[in-house]
């Protein structure tokens, strides 16, 4: 029972930091006592939803806790301008292909990708808007590995830097899935070490010498169907999905089944990869990497509701590459 306690005590210490505790975590440094006051009362007020929301959760309210993460001391306006900006509404492109899978076929109750090694480590996209790159990347670096038996990293930068002009992609400004495969059916994808990410927009540098994966075409997913969504991730693997990240509850979110009733499914504003599903204390889940670094939820990852009614739209935008 001591044991239990204390580490009760660890999670709570964690999710709930004082000020000092969190700048010591963060390394947060301030240019004057004027920003790091107001730094000082954004913190206080996430403090006090946090405190609140996880109140509710020991009450059994909710299905999920928050945190006080590295978004802590930001408002909900400021960290939706820097992290979310997935330009939503982009598909169907020239290679797109129709889905064809049987959503009626017997499948596991559990999936989880990364058990395959089909998964790359939990990236970090930093403060640039490119999460659409991340989400692309991470589901062909799955079909890459199936075809060829290696996990590839590959980069994101490369798309950022290349992947617009008449592919309307916006580099760290935002940008979509399903053009950034349209990109890569044109030129590949090089390795994330031949072609490094550094955050930023940058000239592109590409070399078709460093070309580490392809694809013959991509499959958009039926707008909103989940059951579809269950049957390609049970059978092709992980997939890219795109969602409303927009609520604070997300901005913080530490760990369970996250459901937010004020989610939208069809205002999305950001790119992850729906990597398995599965059932956690009667909550049905899909199992999601984001790009926002290990300190970010569960080591990176988010259990999003499934089953009630595409809950953010995760199954509004979905769709997978074909190599």
């Amino acid at each position: 029972m001591k044991v239990v306690l204390l580490l009760c005590g660890l999670a709570l210490a964690a999710a709930h930091p004082t000020w000092e505790e969190f700048k010591a975590i963060h390394e947060r440094k301030y240019v004057d006592a004027e920003e790091e006051n107001y730094r000082r009362s954004v913190f206080d007020h996430n403090l006090q939803l946090v405190k609140d929301h996880n109140a509710k959760h020991e009450r059994g309210e909710v299905t999920f806790t928050l945190a006080m993460n590295k978004f802590g001391d930001l408002t909900n306006e400021e960290f939706n301008a820097m992290m979310n900006t997935y330009k939503s509404g982009q598909r169907g492109g020239a290679h797109a292909k129709e889905f064809d899978l049987d959503v009626d076929a017997p499948k596991a109750a559990t999936v989880d990708w990364r058990t395959s090694g089909a998964v790359t480590g939990v990236k970090d996209q930093g403060q640039c808007g490119s999460c659409w790159s991340f989400s692309a990347t991470g589901s062909l670096e799955a079909q890459h590995f199936f075809s060829t038996g290696k996990l590839i990293s590959l980069s994101e930068q490369q798309l950022v830097d290349c992947a617009n002009g008449i592919y309307y992609n916006q580099g760290c400004n935002g940008g979509w899935v399903d053009m950034a495969f349209e990109y890569i059916y044109d030129y590949g994808s090089q390795t994330e070490a031949s072609y490094p990410y550094y955050a930023v927009d940058m000239s592109c540098r590409y070399n078709s010498n460093s070309v580490a994966a392809t694809l013959r075409n991509y499959v958009d997913i039926p707008q909103g169907s989940e059951s579809s969504l269950l049957s390609a991730t049970a059978s092709v693997g992980p997939i890219s999905v795109a969602i409303d990240a927009s609520k604070y509850s997300f901005q913080l979110y530490y760990s369970g089944v996250y459901y937010e009733s004020s989610c939208s499914s069809t205002s999305l504003d950001h790119a992850v990869l729906v990597v398995g599903y599965g059932t956690e204390s009667g909550s049905d889940y899909w199992l999601v990497k984001n790009s926002w670094g290990t300190s970010w939820g569960e080591s990176g990852y988010i259990k999003m509701a499934r089953g009630r009614s595409n809950n953010c739209g995760i199954a509004t935008e979905a769709s997978y590459p074909v190599v």
